[in-house]
């Protein structure tokens, strides 16, 4: 059973009697104090050591406890604080709260009023810390070589978070160029094995007379032109992760030596009648569907279920909300230093098409493309003149910031003429003035809905562009579009 944390407690008390009393009350509970007789003391207290809470009397003989709570606010300190006093005035208690302190005791109190208001003082601290830990988690920007702050690679993220701890084979799919091999050295990078090897081998891109040694290594003399022993990819990876890109592309007889590796974790080297125990764990990718490759007969079904245990796939660009321009702007800051341009940034224009285009190469076009900027133009804004093939041909073929209105109905449009508000007097008013502002006023909640849904509608369904133009982000529109979803429910 796990040990209950001890809270540290600076207790800053002038009355030394009531300074005992409370620390008899908290004996043998997970509280430790350190008492301070006077203001400064606690100050200086605070500055040296760090505590969780603070036990403050209001009334000290050498300054106001209001003071040390406008020092803790100034200074940004996570601390729980609980003032004590004998004065009971509301306005002192309001001014405590708004100043940050949790809670308020008027003296004199009982030893389970202060245990509870500690108790629930701490608990309140733990949850808000879960809280704040959530929300980064939740709203990542950059993630272990990732960039994208979206929904799709929100999970991806919790995903690899959750997976990285496990011994189990993870196996990754996605397009060619959404990040396979990024995603497999996150999982290295977030589990134990981070200080141990990360090896990554390629099985489309090496010839199939030579895949088994590179994986298992080979003795002098296997074959023609092995004049020496040579550890494969499996051993070199001890201790490690083992990462097979495009494993699909593996011959079916390699297939089974690489399923019995896995269910031994022992392999033998080509031309070697020893076997060898390694300890490695195992990250797979392909850009094929694997279970249509089994079914197809190019992949083994044991080997599949072997592999499949932890499923990450990738989501292609297109499928990213606005991760694109975080890319893009990530991209050309960097190639910018390397190169020594002046590039600070994207034209409206040409942003709009950044986040239209289809990106069939996905990341690794996107990179290619800002990369071809950058070297062959110069200025402190792209524009759209410079966009390489095939972006060229979008902005020549007519593709503005205004075609993707042009099958919104005249009638869906905005009108060209504002529209004035109606004008209220509440002297015209039949009944309760209330309930004629409550007509005419409409909650900021429901005028937002509107103008969200009505951007989409003139931009004909792309939330990508609406979001351009309402100076948000797409992730914003789809986690309000998912809120009203369950709202209207």
């Amino acid at each position: 059973m796990p040990v209950p944390a001890v809270n540290r407690i600076l207790l800053i008390e002038d009355d030394l009697s009531m300074a005992a009393v409370y620390r008899s009350y908290l004996t043998g509970l997970n509280y430790q104090i350190h008492h301070e007789e006077t203001g400064h003391g606690g100050l200086s207290a605070m500055a040296r050591e760090q505590f969780d809470g603070v036990l403050l009397d209001l009334t000290l003989p050498d300054m106001n406890g209001l003071e040390i709570l406008q020092k803790i606010n100034q200074d940004e300190l996570q601390l729980e604080v609980i003032v004590t006093t004998g004065d009971c005035s509301m306005n002192t208690a309001i001014e405590a709260m708004q100043l940050g302190a949790r809670d308020y005791l008027t003296k004199p109190f009982s030893k389970d009023r202060l245990i509870t208001t500690l108790n629930n003082s701490f608990e309140n601290q733990k949850l808000k810390r879960i809280v704040e830990t959530y929300r980064e988690e939740i709203d990542r920007h950059n993630f272990c070589g990732f960039i994208g702050s979206s929904l799709p690679m929100q999970r991806v993220y919790q995903v690899i978070d959750s997976a990285a701890s496990s011994k189990a084979t993870i196996f990754i799919t996605g397009e060619s160029g959404t990040g396979k091999e990024v995603c497999a050295e996150a999982i290295h990078q977030r589990s134990e094995r981070q200080s141990a090897p990360f090896i990554a081998l390629n099985c489309g891109a090496i010839p199939k007379d030579l895949i088994e040694s590179e994986i298992f290594g080979h003795v002098k003399g296997a074959f023609t032109g092995a004049l020496k022993d040579r550890d494969g990819a499996a051993s070199a990876a001890q201790g490690g992760t083992l990462f097979l890109d495009e494993i699909c592309e593996m011959e079916l007889a390699l297939q089974s030596k690489l399923l019995r590796f896995l269910q031994t974790g022992t392999l033998q080297k080509v031309g070697s009648d020893r076997t060898e125990q390694v300890d490695v764990r195992i990250v797979c990718a392909s850009n094929k569907d694997p279970l249509a490759e089994v079914q197809a007969g190019n992949f083994r079904e044991d080997l599949y279920y072997r592999l499949h245990v932890l499923p990450i796939h990738l989501p292609p660009l297109r499928e990213r909300e606005n991760d694109v321009l975080e890319i893009a702007r990530s991209f050309l800051e960097q190639y910018s230093k390397e190169e020594g341009k002046e590039f600070a940034g994207f034209t409206d224009d040409c942003e709009l098409l950044l986040s239209n285009y289809n990106w069939p190469g996905n990341v690794r076009q996107l990179q290619n493309v800002i990369r071809n900027i950058v070297v062959l133009h110069s200025g402190e804004q792209v524009t759209q003149s410079m966009l390489p093939a095939p972006l060229d041909s979008l902005g020549a073929s007519g593709f503005n910031a205004t075609s993707t209105l042009t099958s919104v109905p005249p009638a869906a449009q905005a009108p060209s003429t504002p529209v004035p508000p109606p004008s209220f007097n509440t002297a015209d008013v039949a009944g309760p003035v209330g309930d004629k502002l409550s007509e005419l006023i409409r909650p900021m909640a429901d005028v937002e809905r509107e103008a969200i849904e009505r951007a989409i509608d003139l931009c004909g369904g792309n939330i990508p562009t609406a979001a351009h133009y309402l100076k948000i982000s797409a992730a914003t529109i789809y986690r309000k579009r998912n809120s009203w979803k369950e709202q209207d429910q």
